[in-house]
């Protein structure tokens, strides 16, 4: 990867933010690209949207589609054995897109048969197509996945600003599928041809977004992380679900340790050679090896806690079983420890571990950067001490109360904002002034 072809790149896509066709760059583009790689158009956005060009990511978002048309077909495809196996997230993640595919299909279809169709027979291709748009409507846990699986390991490398465009774009097609769907639940007294309209809007958006994620972003993560990274998404996966289709094999893939391919010989003093075998023979690496530094921490041991005393693990039990779903940033705006109250599948603001080190404004979705920029100022300023808010979850029949308090120290020192959380529905329901559970 060289730094004259991102230029390049970069120049091209200047020159569309700036008012030229696709069809005057796409020559260009040919004539200096037989193949990009993903992270070259990482590191190109990133670069368009943090130089001194006046472009955002606002910007970027808007041109999304048509960046993603003129790298069509010249990206270079990533090849990982591994991905292949139907337990691997990015199998999962093409399946879905599969199933997804399907289930716009099938609603095109029924739509295509209401316009020809009697009363009767409308009634029930309309009670068909709810049925489907709901199952489309599962693509929320796979963007879901996307955003809070993908996107960390991206960040973590560096590539921040594809995860903002995309997330960014992610939004806009959520709000077109509410339009569709509340369009489609008017009929049969709506105008089909609006209807039809309405989807169709949607459906191109999302579309466009598979292609993107099937042709840049699965290539970026390919190229960019690790087996471990893989492992962790992997295990991380089942908290926020599946779209359409579910994984039926687990993903172990298999791990060689460095010793397996090589013998060890002792040589002089501490010194060490590794004998590694390889197709043109063997190749010795002597090293010395780095003593380990073990740092003993006794999690059992009673310290000075407050007005009291605890250990390591006493306070994590404690924190784990307080009725609320807790959150700490700290005051570098980093995610550093969420509690574990209830099982991940079962949080109301599901938290995983790939979350915790990242940016508290990476954790939001773009739309929502300037509120939650708002409530940390003010925090952070003293301009308030909390700030609260609740609503009413009818899918789930709970009735969410959230709070988001600054933490200061003995001397008034900002350290960070605690977020806690808890379904307050069986506190509304209660209707006796007086009652001793112990009594019964």
């Amino acid at each position: 990867m060289s730094k004259e072809r991102i230029d390049i790149l970069k120049g091209i896509l200047l020159e569309l933010h700036q008012g030229a066709s696709p069809e005057t760059v796409q020559a260009r583009f040919e004539e200096h690209f037989t193949g990009v790689s993903a992270i070259e158009i990482s590191l190109m956005e990133q670069e368009l949207i943090s130089a001194d060009t006046g472009i955002t990511f606002e910007d970027v978002m808007q041109l999304c589609d048509v960046h993603a048309n003129l790298f069509k077909g010249a990206v270079q495809g990533v090849e990982l054995p591994d991905a292949e196996h139907p337990g691997h997230p990015v199998r999962i993640f093409r399946d879905e897109n599969l199933a997804l595919r399907a289930a716009l299909l099938r609603i095109r279809r029924l739509l295509e048969r209401l316009r020809d169709s009697s009363e009767e027979d409308a009634q029930a291709i309309g009670q068909g197509l709810k049925r489907q748009m709901a199952l489309l409507g599962q693509f929320e846990r796979h963007y879901q996945r996307k955003e809070e699986l993908f996107f960390p390991q991206m960040e973590k490398y560096g590539h921040t600003a594809p995860p903002k465009v995309m997330w960014g774009v992610d939004d806009q097609i959520r709000e077109l599928f509410q339009r569709a769907s509340q369009a489609i639940d008017k009929l049969p007294q709506a105008s089909l041809a609006e209807v039809k309209e309405e989807f169709e809007v949607f459906a191109t958006e999302f579309e466009s977004m598979i292609f993107k994620e099937e042709s840049i972003l699965i290539m970026l993560l390919l190229e960019a992380l690790t087996q471990d990274d893989w492992l962790q998404i992997a295990s991380e996966s089942d908290t926020y679900g599946y779209a359409i289709v579910m994984p039926h094999e687990k993903w172990e893939p298999e791990r060689v340790e460095f010793d397996a391919t090589a013998s060890l010989e002792q040589t002089q003093g501490d010194q060490n050679t590794q004998v590694i075998d390889t197709p043109a023979g063997q190749v010795r690496i002597s090293f010395s090896p780095k003593p380990k530094e073990e740092i003993a921490i006794d999690r059992n041991t009673p310290q000075a806690f407050g007005n009291g005393y605890l250990s390591i693990e006493e306070a994590n039990l404690i924190l784990n079983h307080l009725p609320m779903e807790i959150t700490f940033v700290n005051k570098e705006d980093v995610f550093q420890y969420y509690n574990d109250s209830v099982p991940a599948e079962e949080m109301i603001f599901k938290r995983t571990p790939s979350q915790v080190g990242r940016h508290v404004e990476l954790c939001h979705p773009p739309k929502l950067l300037p509120k939650v920029k708002q409530i940390f100022t003010a925090l952070r300023t003293g301009k308030k001490d909390k700030f609260e808010m609740w609503f009413k979850s009818d899918s789930r029949g709970q009735f969410v109360h959230v709070t988001y308090a600054a933490v200061r120290d003995a001397n008034g020192a900002f350290q960070g904002v605690l977020e806690y959380v808890q379904d307050i529905a069986p506190y509304r329901a209660i209707e006796t002034d007086v009652y001793r559970e112990i009594e019964e």
